[in-house]
């Protein structure tokens, strides 16, 4: 399939909201059907109203303000969500809608999956990180404790409505925060795709339409080839073993974007790939080199190394007791269930030391 099929076929619609197909689809679906907006503190304050007035059959619907931060997706505040829910009276047939980032639509979709054994739900992302990769692909879910994404279910939503205007009121960090997914898509996909973005000197130039459904068809390759992330999807995990493991364990400290990580991830990644041969030294000093443009690094004291490690031993992607994550095979080759050794992690972290 070609990229407008990919998105096609995983519900994907980009283009200015009131211009879309969003209208026409509420009124052949959901007519009679009562309809939730769940947005956090910012969407509530930068795009609600404008969603609410655009579109005449939003005026009555029922608002949920969710915590923002990703120290809020819990189960506590979904206990809370499904509570109201009960009370709204929100049955089956009713729709929700995600309007936010990443954090946003994880929590709201599972939200929406699990109440009555699954609503509907639509969304519409408005940061970078949702547009190019936490929308996409039905992997609901929230954190426990300090694992990220240890509670979900697979559940599609039936639209993704992608407006690019949204980014216009985002600060530029959150606009890095999905340029490392992007990043990624390249690393994991496509050496001509890492020679284009590493060349991008404007963040203005990251929010670039065309770059965006780029990225999405990148996630929709892989998702329609692997819905339940079996195989071939596990390569957009690249850079999320270990940057999952910093997320969570400097969650109250730090408090570092998931891009952030991410990007962290992948030089760790990238360095661990380099010392199986997998990846040269060229290369591996082009990811670092890159990712350091825009990533700042931090310094981690090495004491922590053990208990990135043995947060990284209750990983998802784990199986018989190894810790499993992806490799380089050179940019734009991915292989997964590559074993990572505790030695082989704390010698990589050590690497993004020596960077900083």
């Amino acid at each position: 399939m070609n990229s407008e099929e990919l998105l096609k076929a995983c519900h994907i619609e980009n283009g200015s909201l009131v211009d879309s197909s969003f209208q026409a689809f509420l009124n052949a679906h959901y007519a009679n059907s009562r309809i939730v907006i769940m947005v956090d503190e910012n969407t509530h304050d930068c795009c609600l109203e404008y969603l609410i007035t655009s579109f005449v059959q939003l005026s009555e619907a029922e608002v949920m303000l969710l915590p923002v931060g990703e120290e809020n997706k819990v189960m506590e505040v979904c206990f809370q969500v499904w509570e109201a829910l009960t009370e709204y009276g929100i049955g089956r047939d009713d729709l929700i809608v995600n309007l936010g980032g990443g954090v946003v639509t994880d929590m709201g979709g599972f939200i929406a999956a699990v109440y009555k054994r699954g609503l509907d739900f639509i969304h519409i992302p408005t940061t970078l990180l949702g547009m190019v990769d936490a929308s996409i692909g039905g992997k609901t879910g929230i954190d426990l404790g300090i694992y990220k994404n240890q509670l979900g279910v697979f559940k599609e939503p039936v639209k993704i409505y992608t407006d690019a205007g949204f980014l216009g009121s985002l600060p530029d960090h959150q606009i890095l925060n999905g340029f490392a997914e992007m990043l990624k898509h390249a690393l994991i996909t496509s050496a001509d795709l890492w020679l284009e973005l590493k060349s991008i000197s404007r963040i203005d130039d990251m929010k670039d339409m065309s770059r965006i459904k780029t990225s999405q068809a990148i996630k929709c390759n892989a998702v329609l080839n692997d819905p339940l992330d079996k195989g071939f999807r596990k390569t957009l995990n690249f850079g999320h073993t270990v940057g999952h493991a910093i997320e969570g364990f400097y969650l109250d400290s730090l408090v570092l974007s998931h891009g952030h990580c991410v990007a962290l991830g992948i030089i760790v990644e990238s360095y661990m790939s380099f010392a199986k041969g997998l990846l040269s030294k060229e290369e591996l000093e082009d990811i670092s080199g890159t990712i350091r443009t825009w990533f700042e690094i931090p310094a981690f004291d090495e004491l922590a190394f053990d208990a990135l490690v043995e947060l990284m031993k209750n990983d998802k992607k784990n199986s018989a007791n190894k810790i499993l994550g992806c490799a380089l095979e050179g940019i734009g080759n991915c292989s997964w269930d590559a074993e990572y050794t505790p030695t082989e992690i704390k010698e990589g972290l050590k690497y993004l030391l020596k960077l900083n």
